[in-house]
């Protein structure tokens, strides 16, 4: 089964990053965020992705193209006429990547479009370039496959960035920091989704058309789109503030990083 990340976006409320890069490339611990989700569907043995690009994705493609070159040492040989020789490939990934342009003002509906010709199997897995999380990826595609709907979605439970106030009456009753209320709390959309692939069809070929609203709305108007509820880590990365807080997690405590 094929995953498609969504890499398109320019990540605007991230500009401190964003002006010369995709938001996919913004690093967590010196990886860009879409190393990091790749290698979470990649710890549950999926491999191939498809990857939706957009805003500045020649970034993208450059970062691919010379993965051994970013990722090992190696010698130039100029007398050879620029030989290059990699000397270790301490980052070499199983990984088979599709990529493809959907356009720069494109939604997101539409990207997913567009990458269509390369989906091969029955099942897709579809998710967002810009949140990492440690979703259960096996369990998520059992649950989907036991629904037997067209779409999954995983809800998750962020926690509130503010705090909550527990009232009696007018007074407080008790302040919580960042609560994270998972019995009462309705879930949000948190990417990793599921889909089979006559979901296809239910997007039309519209640059405008935005993922989340017609195609979405259509399966969830048949009550075919089932939620695979995560209670556990998930994080995106909107701000720079996001952005800090990953890289801080990152040396202090990764809790999506599955893989060793």
């Amino acid at each position: 089964m094929k995953t498609i990340i969504l890499c398109g976006g320019m990540g605007t409320r991230l500009r401190e990053e964003t002006e010369y890069k995709p938001k996919p490339m913004v690093e967590i611990g010196g990886k860009p965020i879409l190393w990091h989700i790749m290698k979470h569907y990649s710890f549950y043995g999926y491999n191939e992705f498809v990857l939706a690009l957009g805003y500045k994705g020649n970034v993208i493609r450059d970062y691919f193209l010379n993965y051994f070159n970013y990722n090992s040492d190696f010698t130039v040989d100029l007398s050879a006429g620029g030989k290059v020789s990699i000397h270790n490939h301490s980052e070499s990934e199983n990984w088979k990547i599709t990529l493809v342009e959907t356009g720069a003002d494109s939604m997101t509906g539409y990207r997913v479009k567009l990458c269509a010709p390369y989906l091969t199997d029955e099942r897709f897995m579809l998710t967002y370039g810009d949140a990492v999380s440690n979703v259960d990826i096996a369990s998520l595609v059992k649950f989907h496959k036991e629904m037997d709907t067209i779409g999954t979605v995983t809800g998750v439970f962020p926690p509130s960035r503010f705090g909550d106030l527990i009232l009696e009456g007018k007074m407080v009753k008790k302040f919580k920091q960042q609560l994270k209320d998972v019995e009462h709390q309705s879930p949000i959309n948190g990417g990793y989704f599921v889909f089979k692939r006559e979901f296809l069809d239910a997007i039309p070929n519209d640059p405008t058309v935005d993922l989340e609203k017609l195609p979405i709305d259509t399966i969830v108007e048949k009550h075919q789109l089932s939620v695979y509820r995560h209670s556990d880590f998930w994080q995106c990365m909107d701000t720079f503030r996001d952005n800090q807080l990953l890289n801080k997690m990152w040396v202090e405590n990764p809790i999506w990083k599955l893989w060793q």
